[in-house]
């Protein structure tokens, strides 16, 4: 085995956990640490579309405390704990137009989806990495939480910066017990979910999809390199984060966002 497929296999006695992990960057994300060579399991609240993926599969929607319970307890009986946790679950589908069209129910799903879950699995499954003192949690956020857009994310911006910081505040506190957390915000990604997002507010405004798409890339001042990302964009990005070769790195927010972030960080 030459040196390429060593590092191409560095994932092989590792057990991760994808959540989110059937659609947009959490499949991507799913693939890529598959390849590395790692036990992939994935969750999400609705089946993949391919009946062959060589992952284990949990139903479940993590924005309910009972399932979380439910997916720690059958990760630790069946796999014995997780050593890559990656809580890429999330949403954007509240109401646009500002606070007066959002409910409570809209702020406390908002904060259930994109904040809690991944408090509460990795209150579950950190105490595992602790005892081993190894492990690597990766939050995927948003550019969202620090470039919010009043029109159509105040919730979901408002969830994604209390992310930002509670991943900062546990790095923090379990770096010196071996375990790094790091957080990765994409900004645009070409996924199915960026497509439906499009589709709606095109819908509401009377316009195209590409008229949308374009007032959305002025919204956000622009991205230099004149495209949205691939989620396998993203998706090599965590990989490096959770390899080895990222050792050093925790506590830190990482922009994948094609330079659109608008001031020096």
């Amino acid at each position: 085995m030459d040196n390429q497929e060593k590092m191409d296999q560095n994932l092989a006695s590792k057990t991760a956990l994808v959540t989110g992990g059937t659609k947009g960057i959490g499949k991507a994300i799913a693939a890529r640490l598959a390849a590395a060579g790692a036990t992939v399991i994935i969750t999400a609240r609705n089946q993949p579309d391919e009946a062959d993926l060589p992952y284990h599969f949990i139903s479940a929607d993590l924005s309910r405390p009972e399932d979380v319970t439910r997916v720690a307890e059958e990760i630790t009986a069946q796999f014995g704990g997780v050593d890559i946790l990656i809580n890429n679950m999330g949403a954007n589908t509240f109401p646009g137009g500002g606070f007066s069209t959002l409910s409570d129910e809209h702020w406390d799903q908002a904060f259930q989806v994109n904040l809690f879950s991944s408090v509460r699995l990795d209150k579950a499954l950190l105490p595992q990495m602790l005892a081993r003192k190894n492990g690597v949690i990766i939050h995927i956020s948003s550019t969202s939480g620090q470039f919010p857009i009043w029109e159509s994310t105040m919730a979901y911006s408002s969830a994604k910066a209390a992310l930002n910081a509670y991943s900062k505040t546990l790095s923090d506190e379990v770096a010196p017990q071996g375990v790094r957390v790091v957080t990765v915000s994409p900004g645009l990604n070409k996924t199915e979910a960026m497509s439906s997002f499009l589709n709606d507010l095109a819908k509401n405004a009377g316009i195209s999809v590409d008229e949308m798409t374009q007032n959305l890339f002025n919204r956000v001042g622009g991205v230099p390199l004149g495209r949205m990302a691939g989620p396998e964009e993203t998706a090599e990005l965590v990989y490096f984060l959770v390899s080895p070769n990222a050792s050093y790195i925790t506590g830190t927010n990482y922009h994948i966002d094609g330079g659109n972030f608008p001031v020096v960080r």
